[in-house]
């Protein structure tokens, strides 16, 4: 056990559990659902605050968010910049929604565990020529026009490059933008970390490279740490530790110890951003990065990882106080909040994800956030059903193999 987890204190009680008596839900359903819906309504509770600092937040909203809100920049959301042309805001999801349900797709047509292939042969397809409804953009579109130039990367290399997808992540902006949409590669491996690292780090092979990719094999580690009977978020930033490596490893356990001595997560947003810092490549000014940003290295980490542990064990994995500290840390907080809001739906199931909140992602992005669950959950019991077999076909081979003189 490390220094760090040692200090690790159980969560509350979520404020969102069934009331006493309730009738039990499906166990796996029920994280899965939670995890997917709960990283969607984090997304676009974090979207129009996106990019700003939590003193820009607070001047421009009159103190923290605590709930939806429009448009940074109101009715000219369509001219102003940088945003234009994304109404980002209203209760919108945005790409890392997209980007989740998108790999949901590839787990229904592969129906087992995935690769990087997969995602050249089933991703890259998907976002290139399938047109889907796009909230931000308000009309159908190729979600290609939507997503940022760290995913399109995925078409020009995968597509157009040809190159072997296990390395086509080399080269690439390293981002949150892998780590970003692997909850289902959690979800799939549920109450396996390990298995759901390994998985994660094959696929973002042909997206990210360095600690992008390492952030995530590990978030994918920490969701199915958190689908774990009696998992809290000490244990799953335990999880974390335990397979994390190099930077990514040393930032979560900086952030760590300064999360588990705060209660109160918007306290916690300078001191966390301060134990981050030293491992994040982006520098103070988000929208004018420093000139070493993004680039590969084994002692820095991405930003949005650790802080959404860290607010996942500020906040005692309650959704609300999770996910609005994620929101009004700010920077790339859309990001921040899908993964925290991931991990809190993993740990305690949808009734966790407020649902008032759920109901108007849900209608203002006119996207029906629990039927991707539906099918994943599908896929996930397949799999494990294939995985069951597979396991025993290889224990009677290898005790043969023993036994043989």
């Amino acid at each position: 056990m490390t220094p760090t987890s040692s200090r690790l204190t159980a969560d509350a009680p979520p404020s969102g559990s069934p009331a006493p008596g309730a009738p039990a839900p499906d166990g796996l359903a029920d994280r899965i659902t939670g995890s997917l819906v709960g990283a969607a309504v984090g997304d676009a509770l974090g979207g129009p605050v996106e990019g700003y600092s939590p003193e820009q937040i607070g001047a421009r909203h009159g103190g923290r968010v605590d709930g939806i809100v429009g448009p940074w920049n109101g009715e000219r959301w369509r001219t102003a910049r940088p945003l234009a042309p994304y109404h980002k805001g209203d209760g919108h999801i945005t790409d890392d929604t997209l980007m989740t349900h998108a790999l949901i797709r590839v787990y229904a047509t592969v129906r087992d565990h995935l690769d990087a292939y997969a995602v050249a042969d089933h991703l890259v397809p998907d976002l290139m020529t399938t047109p889907r409804w796009i909230p931000e953009l308000e009309a159908e579109a190729l979600p290609l026009h939507r997503i940022f130039l760290a995913e399109k990367w995925l078409v020009a290399r995968l597509h157009y490059g040809h190159v072997d997808p296990r390395e086509a992540g080399s080269g690439n902006i390293v981002n949150c933008g892998a780590a970003m949409y692997m909850a289902p590669v959690g979800l799939v491996n549920a109450a396996d970390p390990a298995r759901a690292y390994a998985e994660a780090l094959d696929v973002a092979g042909a997206h990210q490279s360095s600690y992008g990719r390492e952030a995530a094999g590990v978030f994918a580690a920490a969701v199915a740490a958190a689908c774990a009977p009696g998992a809290t978020a000490a244990s799953v930033v335990e999880a974390c530790l335990a397979l994390a490596k190099d930077g990514t490893r040393a930032a979560i356990e900086a952030v760590a110890d300064v999360a588990v001595r705060r209660h109160d997560t918007e306290a916690a947003i300078g001191p966390l951003r301060a134990a981050v810092a030293p491992f994040d490549t982006v520098g103070p000014d988000y929208r004018t990065p420093s000139l070493g940003a993004r680039r590969p290295s084994r002692l820095h980490s991405i930003e949005e990882l650790p802080i959404a542990l860290g607010m996942l064990l500020a906040g005692g994995s309650d959704y609300r106080r999770t996910v609005l500290g994620s929101v009004n840390y700010g920077r790339d907080c859309d990001s921040i909040a899908t993964m925290s809001g991931a991990l809190v739906g993993a740990l305690h199931g949808e009734a966790a994800v407020p649902a008032e909140w759920v109901t108007a992602v849900s209608e203002a992005s006119r996207v029906d956030l629990r039927s991707p669950a539906a099918a994943l959950t599908e896929v996930a019991r397949e799999i494990f059903a294939r995985d069951v077999r597979r396991r025993r076909a290889h224990e009677a081979a290898f005790t043969a193999l023993a036994a043989a003189p």
